[in-house]
């Protein structure tokens, strides 16, 4: 029998910082799963040496994730999830300068509908080239993706997630061999502490893994949601290389729009959102990333010195643009820092992210020559791609780091 014994945090449930957000009010279920408790037994070491390495790999063998703990009935949350001083005094410091709600729904949010008229195809460029050098984030509505495309695939996520743990053991795993793993943190054993969230990962291209492998709950839905996601990709793609005077088929001709990979998180409840968090601060590594999330809320975007709330539009789908991007377009598009802030909801948040990589992993990338100039000179080096990515999957989540590296 495996035990985990984690050290809970001393004191009480911090205060309720979600107020802001329209939770659910219906509570989270009861039922125990004899082998979870078991799994999650919580014993009270506070006086004991904290191994944290130790208890990260307890843990993941366990292969419950942060659903499992809530499922175990746990009121307060183990050490592992605990996040720093300097971390949680960032989220309560920047939570402080959140600006009024008069000011604060800052994200565009982009019709993109009638793109075959070449005045208004004008006019959605100029809006998403200027998202992308003033956020580097925004959404998009009128998308061509049917909505029922859109509820069956959060609906099919939170299945998933929502099945008994045994069942999900199957794909517990952090290698991608399969194309298929579901896991809890993809940098647990990189961060300083761990995020309150859990992932089922899925190759998507250039091919989908075999069907079996896919879990049948979400089979259906993920591949739907991947033609419909690709094609969304390949429009978005046009646009911003559109934005930048470029070909519109260049992003393209990179084999941009061949490599997709989809990370689809769960933030359950959180019994003392204040101590940690669903994601840490980060920018993602690839060209564009394609996001889908339901309406619970909690990601939120830097602005300046606080940080803006990406609110939920019914029906919208959320862009952002990678660090790759950024690399490419040498500077004119920006790869923001983003976050997921901790759920108290007693609802469980779902968000499904489908990040576009290069094919072509051994080729070089650099900012684009048309975009280099005696008056524009060149940000960035040229890198190989798996050199790039390695370094992405060799550290924990923290801001802009990968993009500084590649700096001159």
């Amino acid at each position: 029998m495996l035990s985990i014994q984690f050290p809970l945090c001393i004191g009480n449930t911090h205060s309720h910082h979600r107020e802001y957000y329209s939770c659910h009010s219906k509570t989270v279920s009861q039922k125990r799963n004899k082998r979870i408790v078991m799994a999650a037994t919580i014993n009270d070491t506070a006086n004991q040496e904290y191994d944290r390495s130790k208890e990260v790999k307890q843990f993941d063998d366990s292969k419950i994730g942060v659903k499992g703990l809530i499922d175990s009935g746990i009121t307060s949350i183990p050490r592992i999830f605990i996040h720093p001083p300097e971390t949680l005094s960032d989220l309560k410091s920047k939570r402080s300068t959140r600006l009024p709600d008069s000011e604060s729904n800052l994200i565009p949010t982009i019709d993109i509908s009638g793109l075959e008229d070449s005045n208004r195809r004008s006019a959605v460029v100029d809006k998403v080239g200027r998202a992308c050098r003033e956020f580097g984030f925004f959404q998009v509505v009128n998308h061509g993706v049917p909505l029922e495309v859109l509820d069956r695939t959060i609906g099919a996520i939170k299945g998933f997630h929502e099945l008994p743990t045994e069942e999900k053991m199957r794909w517990y795993r952090r290698e991608m061999g399969s194309g298929v793993s579901f896991l809890s943190n993809v940098d647990l054993f990189h961060s300083k502490a761990a995020s309150w969230r859990d992932t089922l990962q899925m190759t998507l291209g250039p091919n989908l893994p075999e069907l079996e492998e896919i879990p049948a709950i979400c089979r259906n839905e993920l591949v739907d949601w991947n033609e419909c996601a690709k094609q969304l990709g390949e429009l978005l793609m046009e646009l911003l290389c559109e934005g930048l005077g470029l070909n519109a088929g260049k992003l393209k001709d990179l084999t941009f729009l061949d490599a997709r990979t989809m990370a689809a998180h769960y933030y359950p409840y959180c019994p003392q959102p204040d101590l940690t968090v669903g994601i840490m601060s980060h920018t993602d590594p690839g060209v564009l990333t394609v996001l889908l999330q339901d309406q619970i809320g909690g990601l939120q975007v830097k602005h300046g010195e606080g940080w803006v709330d990406v609110k939920p539009v019914p029906g919208a789908i959320v862009i952002n643009v990678g660090d790759i991007m950024q690399i490419l377009s040498n500077d004119e598009y920006k790869s923001n820092e983003h976050r997921v802030l901790a759920n108290g909801c007693h609802e469980p948040r779902i968000s499904i992210a489908i990040f576009f990589n290069p094919l072509k992993r051994d080729s070089l990338f650099g900012p684009f020559p048309e975009l280099i100039s005696p008056e524009k000179p060149a940000v960035y080096r040229e890198f190989i791609y798996t050199d790039y990515i390695k370094r992405f999957f060799t550290k924990e989540l923290d801001g802009k780091s990968l993009t500084n590296y590649y700096k001159l």
